[in-house]
Order: structure tokens, then sequence, then C-alpha cells
């Protein structure tokens, strides 16, 4: 390895950043490596146009993985919920970082839980899978397309244009603004998104040596938890753009709970089963197959046209 600062590319909202350095100081506090931050803008930072509709799933990534292979970063770091499903030629995913809090947050004025907000409340989410879970807690309050970063979002709570919005708790606990939350969603209430609260760390696979120098930062069962989530995505052929939720948890036993929500939220399918953590990916195919057998098909094929795509809070 160069004695030279390694060159971490992230985007430049303030929770990319602030989950890029803290990936940066874990590494330097375990390998002694000195990483410097390369901010770059994605196209999904750039584009008002709804993500849905320019096929949202690595809108956010692709920018970064282009500088990896052209040599302008060294690695990079993305909110693993963002990355397409698929192998990418070159890059490895060399590491996935302890996993923090997956849950989905409200933040509401008055301290406003999603149970005291009236009937037609106006609430921001740029998410189908929260916007069809949100209809099936509440039927009667109105899901708002909103794009931009965390502080933007909640700019429309302060200055009175939503009743409330719909966050990743990760995602606002990164950026220490924990004080706005008002109710944290447990994931049998609103399944997260799979990958969420989740990091994922890529370079080239021909550089063995940085390959290994960064699995000083992977944690084995968020990875295994991760693989799960991600192999049911897979399996559904939906992207990040879909109404599908998932969650793995476990240590030596994962459990996987699945769901595929209508976009109107008017029903749900569920799923979920077990499996050894060795044996991840095979457990995301079991549950998608049984989604699938239940009839989730039709809910994956639904226009989103009402609904704005991503799962980005940054």
């Amino acid at each position: 390895m160069s004695a030279r600062a390694l060159r971490l590319g992230t985007r430049k909202s303030p929770m990319a950043m602030a989950q890029s350095g803290r990936v940066a100081s874990l590494v330097t506090k375990r390998t002694g490596a000195s990483v410097e931050l390369v901010g770059l803008t994605t196209f999904g930072d750039v584009t008002r146009a709804d993500l849905a509709q320019i096929g949202g799933t690595g809108v956010f990534v692709s920018a970064l993985r282009e500088s990896l292979l052209a040599g302008g970063v060294d690695f990079a770091v993305h909110s693993l919920k963002d990355l397409p499903v698929g192998p990418v030629h070159e890059i490895a995913l060399a590491a996935v970082p302890p996993r923090e809090d997956p849950r989905d947050a409200l933040v509401a004025r008055d301290g406003a839980k999603l149970a005291d907000l009236p009937h037609g409340a106006r609430i921001g989410t740029g998410s189908p899978r929260r916007a069809a879970q949100l209809l099936l807690l509440r039927p009667d309050v109105r899901p708002v397309s909103v794009r931009g970063n965390a502080g933007t979002r909640l700019g429309k709570v302060e200055s009175g244009e939503l009743d409330a919005v719909l966050l990743a708790y990760a995602g606002l606990a990164r950026i220490g603004r924990l004080d706005v939350v008002t109710q944290v969603f447990e994931p049998d209430e609103m399944v997260p998104a799979p990958g969420q609260g989740a990091l994922a760390v890529e370079c080239l696979d021909r550089d063995p040596g940085l390959v290994d120098l960064l699995a000083c930062v992977d944690n084995p069962a968020s990875r295994a938890a991760v693989t799960a989530e991600r192999s049911l995505l897979a399996a559904l052929q939906a992207g990040c753009s879909a109404p599908v939720g998932a969650y793995a948890a476990g240590t030596e036993m994962l459990q996987l709970r699945a769901v595929v929500a209508g976009a109107d939220g008017g029903s749900a399918i569920r799923a979920s089963a077990s499996a050894p953590v060795g044996e991840a990916g095979r457990l995301g195919g079991e549950v998608a197959a049984e989604l699938l057998r239940r009839g989730a098909g039709r809910y994956l094929a639904m226009s989103l046209e009402d609904l704005s795509s991503g799962e980005d809070t940054q």
C-alpha cells in the first residue's frame, strides 16, 4: 500500500459526508491508514425528475463507481439500500460495516405521533415503500412526494408545508437530528427497505491489498442480514423504487420478514422464514418465492405514478 492518503469517494450531502467520515475514522483506527474524503455529485443529487420514471436504482451510485473505475478515488461509501442488487464487473463489495438502526421515523410538528395527525394530513416521503405502508396504518392520510436532503424535508414540516415527513432513523442519527423524531416504527409496523441502516464499502477487485485492508471494517452479521434482504429483492426483480420491505436479523439463525404492498396502501402480501446465517442468499430467494406464490407480482407490476421513488434521505 502507498503511504499517501486513501481517497474515499462520497456524495456531498451532509448525511453522506457524515457516514463516510465515520467509515474513514474506523479504517484509520483499525489500520493506521490515512483517509481523505472526496466529495462527488451524482445524477440523483442534481436531477429534479421523479426517480421512478428514470430508473431510481443506482442514480446515487453510478458517479462514485465511475470515479473508482477511472482511478479518481480508491474506495467509495454508499448507503447500501441505494446499490443495485447485481454484481458489478471489477468492483468488490469490500465491507459492510456494523449496521445502524434500520427503522423508519416520523417527524411531525408539536411532537405528534401518526395517530395524532388530523384526517387528510400531508406526510412527505420520497419512498413508495414508506408511502404504501403508511397508508396501511392510516388510510386517511395523504402521502406527498418530496425530494431533497433530510434538512430540506425537515424544513417543509417546520414551515407548515407538510404535517410530517417519514425518514430513516439512522440517517437522522448520522446528522445529529434525533431530537426531531416524534415516532419510531418497529419493523413489524413498517418493514424497512432492504439494506436500510447499512453502508456499503466498495473498491476495485483488482487491488487485493485494499480489499483486505477494508475488510477490517466488515461486520459478518450485518453482511449476512443485508445479503438475505438483497437476495429477496433480486429474486423479485425489484429495485429500490418498488414498494418492497425486507428485514433480516439474527446471529446464528437469520429471520427474514418481507412485505410487498399495493401502491395505494389498500393491501399487502407478507412472508417470513428463517435459515442459518450461512444460507442468507437462499433464505432471500425462498421468501421471495413465497411472496410471488401469494400474488405479490401484481403489486410489483403496478404503476407507481403517484409515488416518488428512492429511499434517499441524504
